[in-house]
């Protein structure tokens, strides 16, 4: 019975579409469509905005496989919420949001928008016919919230700046070399538009701004992925090398996981772990798009992996990527549509949810260090805030020294480093979300040499002569300390050993 109610909020009956769309042309019923898909997409994005909650962006919502008339549902919610305002207090003066209607509030917005400012096609459903009715309502509502705020038009009514304050930003393409080497790539997109290859990250591509490549065939069977540059420097970051295992700690929807993978010629293995279901569809259909088969899914929560368990035993690298606030591509995420950007609602409200975010940033991170045969460690966030950047890092310094790693410099030709809060800052990396289009943070941790292990690997120690006599020449009077040791250990350790090698030499002789 739910079902059929969240169906009804946003589609017409069956029967009550088939009347109709004997009267509708191909661009009409598109439109209808359109409409429908564009209410849904609003509906998430309120919500997720009126609670503070974080949501995909508007554009990976419209992009998704399920939806049909990409470009047209994309231009009615950009362009419904950037009109929203208005809409809300026409609707109101005219007092048509009644009970009913309230429940479907989402598509009469979308709708009111094509009524007041659309293509003034026609406008065939339930919810279109009876706005249509009140169209004499509606206008005298438009002319008295003109002459209230002393307007000449709706337009007048907008205070907001430009519809994308990106709308220069250039199009970078991340070519999946499990499918299709880079050269390639840049012979099949050259026949379409100019493009260059980027400086620093070496899958990259740079197309020129307002290029679209959504409905791209290579976007489509995943041989080149949309994806921005501080994203996509990460994986490099990390840099993982073939045949390792690579923890991807919070992996939806999959962007960065499948780069890893590309970075390591598809051999090795990477642990894709994600707690929200929704996310590991998403993840799946990612991993699934890219062709890679050296990535296995983890449903769970990273805090609660043990470092102690055999499957993770061989984990050399991990990337941790964790939820936060989002502020650094709050652009590329079009959030200057939201009304919370708009009313320039900040509150105590929003310091508690970055205090939270920090938090589990903090644990997160913490968790990581304590893996024991990890090697390199890559904390990323899109934030601009010091309070999930720098403090996190610094705030942890002194548990990565415990565990024998220290920051090392990601990109050293990188202009941008981190805020100077604390010595070694100069070894995080920034991206700035105006000048660089998004705000990236990047924080590379590395183990130390012989941390974990005073007595070289060279060595190559055969653990059957833990109890034998030693052997100089072949240094297995050394074999197999502990792998962690105190000074009063390693002595102890020493002492033992030099008195079996006296006993065994005794009887030797």
């Amino acid at each position: 019975m739910g079902r059929v109610n969240n169906r009804t909020k946003v589609s017409p009956s069956r029967a009550a579409y088939k009347s109709e769309n004997r009267k509708m042309s191909n661009a009409d019923r598109s439109a209808y469509f359109a409409r429908r898909e564009a209410a849904k997409i609003l509906r998430r994005v309120l919500e997720g905005d009126a609670q503070r909650r974080a949501i995909a962006s508007i554009k990976s919502l419209v992009y998704a496989p399920s939806v049909r008339n990409k470009k047209g549902t994309f231009a009615l919610v950009c362009k419904t919420l950037k009109y929203l305002p208005v809409i809300k207090d026409v609707l109101e003066a005219a007092d048509l949001l009644s009970n009913k209607w309230k429940r479907q509030k989402e598509l009469i917005y979308v709708i009111m928008y094509d009524i007041l400012l659309g293509q003034k096609a026609h406008l065939a459903g339930d919810a279109e016919k009876f706005l249509m009715r009140q169209q004499s309502a509606l206008q005298s509502a438009v002319t008295q919230l003109l002459s209230k705020k002393k307007a000449n038009n709706i337009e007048d009514l907008i205070t907001r700046g430009d519809d994308d304050p990106g709308v220069s930003r250039p199009r970078f393409i991340r070519v999946n070399t499990l499918k299709m080497d880079v050269h390639t790539a840049i012979e099949e997109l050259g026949k379409r538009y100019p493009v260059l290859k980027d400086d620093m990250v070496p899958d990259l591509l740079i197309l020129p701004p307002g290029s679209d490549l959504h409905d791209h065939p290579l976007v489509a069977d995943g041989s080149i992925f949309l994806q921005g540059k501080a994203s996509s420097m990460v994986a490099v970051a990390l840099d993982p090398k073939p045949g390792w295992e690579v923890l991807d700690a919070c992996s939806a929807p999959g962007n960065k996981t499948v780069h890893l993978a590309s970075l390591m010629n598809g051999k090795g293995r990477v642990i894709a772990c994600e707690l929200n279901e929704s996310r590991v569809k998403r993840l799946q259909h990612t991993i699934k798009l890219s062709g890679a088969s050296i990535i296995d899914v983890l449903h769970g929560d990273f805090l609660n992996l043990s470092p102690k368990d055999p499957s993770l035993s061989k984990v050399r690298a991990i990337l941790l990527d964790p939820s936060c606030s989002g502020s650094g591509t709050a652009a590329v995420r079009l959030d200057h549509l939201l009304p919370s950007h708009v009313e320039g609602t900040t509150s105590g409200d929003d310091l508690e949810r970055l205090n939270k975010l920090a938090a589990f940033q903090r644990k997160a991170l913490a968790h990581a260090f304590s893996f024991p045969a990890v090697e390199r460690i890559v904390y990323s966030t899109c934030s601009i805030h010091q309070i999930e950047n720098e403090d996190v890092v610094q705030s942890l310094l002194p548990l990565a020294e415990s565990h024998g790693f220290q920051l090392d410099t990601p990109f050293p030709q990188w202009q941008r480093r981190g805020l100077p809060v604390f010595a070694g800052a100069n070894h995080l990396l920034r991206t700035d979300p105006v000048e660089d289009k998004e705000g990236f943070f990047i924080a590379l941790f590395k183990k130390k040499q012989n941390t974990t292990n005073p007595f070289p690997r060279s060595l190559n120690i055969d653990k059957s002569s833990r109890y034998r006599s030693g052997d100089v020449r072949n240094n297995r009077a050394l074999a197999c300390p502990p792998t962690k040791i105190s000074k009063l250990r390693l002595y102890q350790y020493a002492l033992s050993t030099r008195t079996r090698w006296r006993k065994n030499h005794s009887i030797q002789n």
